[in-house]
């Protein structure tokens, strides 16, 4: 029945690919989780590094904070002290401002006594008995210091007689007289902004000292911020007392920034760097990680191409070799780059020469089965005719014919399972006795050193050893039940020396005519073999010797003559 091509063809062929897209996709597979791998350490290194700068920033804040603080706590001190001085008298005005004035020189604060009009009692910036005026900033700070009787520490103002902004501390007073006035201390808010320039802040930070009302009291030097101006920041309740960092956008830019709140005068200090700054060291690593990624995909791609290239040479050098191992050509082991190559292109060499071999022995065998089948028909043709010759009656023929046929097919048989190692001498011997008298150990017996014969050599002497068991059965040893038959052989020097000795009580008349057995043993065995062949008739049985010359009996070498047998076989 013819197949359908479908039935032939498998349902599903997976396509080749050449060798470099694995190794391609083998360094992605290595190289994408290694580099994804990488990022989030990157990810994970960065926001350490953020939590980092973000716990300095703040710890700077916080120490700021702490600083103005103390300086402010230190003008409070100061002001209650003086604040302690008799002032109900111009003397005591004189006094106070002498003691005020030494006391604060140097510190860039001013010791000022108001009334509640506003009016400069005492102001130690300038001289005893120098015109004084109004204060017109600090209304709103006397009237809440008179009112509320407690301390009131001021936002930044502008003083119009020190002509720079300053920040004053209101000390609500009653004199014994009954008046109520106010003795304020006041300091330069660049004094302040010595707190912030003695901490240093992460690259790319800046801050700012800024007041209840959201103006910079001070600032960073690199701030870029104007002193009394409002904070660009916005000040925002939802983030006041957070300890982390917030985004913010500003002026169309975006900051992150954070902020310490002063509990004594509510000041912030707000400590601000724009976005970038702060996700820089991720960019750059991811820069770094671009570029080195980038690198290593260039230099894998380059040890990619050569590797490939080197393994693509080998598998087509291979694949040569293949071609011409399923040629039959020889095939010289090659070197590769690769071991494992290396093996297969030597087994294929191998395989090359066992190929070879194998030919050269298939040939040599196909010339000798031609050989012998040319033999056997010339040996068949010869026994027919000898039997023909010696046969009474047609069923004689057939039968002796048959025997002979089944003996010569008995020693095929052995060199068939044999091949070109030889036939073993006492194997050969057996199988031909076998058929005429069980090998019992008591009649038989097969002695002599293992000697391997050639094809020839093995059909003749098989042919040698059927005709003689033959005879055996009409006339000797196997004819009745008491005969023996005892076989020597022996190698001495180049020559095997066979003994056919049969024993029998009484002996069987033979015929005088020359039969096909005496054919075989004088004319094939003595001619073909170069053996010297000896009959000799005892009381008890007959005996034949066999001298044959080593050389035409080796499996390693041919016969003596080649077509020795034909000819004599037909004479």
């Amino acid at each position: 029945m013819v197949r359908s091509a479908t039935e032939t063809t498998p349902a599903t062929q997976r396509r080749s690919r050449p060798i470099a897209l694995y190794l391609v996709v083998l360094a992605l597979v290595a190289f994408v989780p290694v580099m994804a791998f990488s990022a989030v350490l990157l990810q994970r290194n960065n926001e350490a590094q953020q939590e980092i700068v973000q716990t300095l920033v703040l710890a700077t804040t916080e120490a700021i904070g702490q600083a103005v603080d103390q300086q402010t706590e230190g003008m409070i001190t100061t002001l209650k002290g003086f604040s302690s001085a008799p002032m109900a008298t111009p003397a005591d005005l004189n006094e106070l401002h002498t003691r005020g004035a030494y006391a604060l020189a140097g510190t860039g604060n001013d010791l000022v006594l108001l009334n509640a009009a506003g009016q400069q009692l005492l102001n130690t910036r300038f001289p005893i008995g120098t015109p004084l005026g109004r204060s017109t900033t600090s209304a709103d700070a006397i009237a809440k210091a008179l009112d509320s009787g407690q301390i009131v520490i001021s936002n930044v103002a502008y003083g119009n007689l020190a002509k720079t902004w300053i920040v004053p501390i209101y000390l609500p007073l009653t004199l014994p007289n009954g008046d109520r006035d106010v003795l304020v201390m006041t300091q330069d808010a660049n004094n302040l902004g010595s707190a912030l320039l003695r901490r240093r802040m992460p690259d790319g930070w800046r801050v700012a000292l800024v007041d209840t009302a959201n103006k910079v009291v001070a600032a960073s030097a690199d701030a870029g911020v104007v002193q009394g101006s409002t904070f660009f920041i916005p000040r925002t309740p939802q983030t006041e007392g957070r300890r982390r960092w917030e985004k913010v956008e500003a002026g169309g830019h975006q900051f992150v920034t954070i902020s310490s709140t002063s509990n004594d005068t509510g000041w912030r200090v707000v400590a601000w760097a724009p976005d970038a700054v702060v996700e820089r060291p991720l960019s750059n690593s991811l820069l770094l990680l671009i570029g080195g990624g980038l690198v290593i995909v260039a230099a894998a791609s380059i040890a990619t191409f050569l590797l490939s290239r080197e393994i693509t040479r080998s598998v087509r050098g291979l694949a040569r070799d293949a071609r011409r191992l399923g040629a039959g050509e020889p095939v010289p082991p090659r070197a590769y780059p690769i071991s494992e190559i290396v093996e297969v292109a030597a087994a294929i060499s191998a395989a090359a020469q066992q190929r070879q071999t194998a030919e050269t022995e298939v040939r040599f065998l196909m010339r000798e089965l031609a050989h012998r089948s040319k033999n056997q028909m010339t040996v068949i043709a010869a026994m027919a005719k000898q039997t023909a010759r010696s046969a009474e009656s047609v069923p004689d023929f057939v039968a002796s014919f048959e025997k002979r046929i089944f003996g010569l097919a008995r020693s095929t048989d052995l060199l068939l399972a044999n091949g070109v190692a030889g036939v073993d001498l006492s194997a050969l011997l057996a199988s031909q006795i076998e058929p005429f008298c069980p090998l019992d150990g008591a009649r038989v017996t097969l002695s002599g050193p293992p000697v391997r014969l050639n094809t020839q050599s093995a059909q003749i002497l098989g042919m040698a050893a059927h005709e003689l068991a033959t005879n055996a059965a009409k006339y000797g040893s196997f004819a009745g039940d008491e005969g023996r038959l005892q076989i020597d052989w022996s190698v001495s020097g180049d020559t095997l020396s066979i003994t056919w000795r049969e024993h029998v009580k009484l002996l069987t008349p033979r015929p005088d005519r020359r039969g096909f057995g005496t054919t075989v043993l004088e004319s094939m065995v003595g001619s073909s073999l170069g053996a010297e062949v000896r009959r000799t008739m005892h009381a008890n049985g007959i005996e034949w010797d066999f001298a044959i010359p080593m050389q035409g009996l080796d499996p390693d070498h041919g016969p003596i003559t080649g077509e020795k047998q034909a000819e004599e076989s037909a004479a």
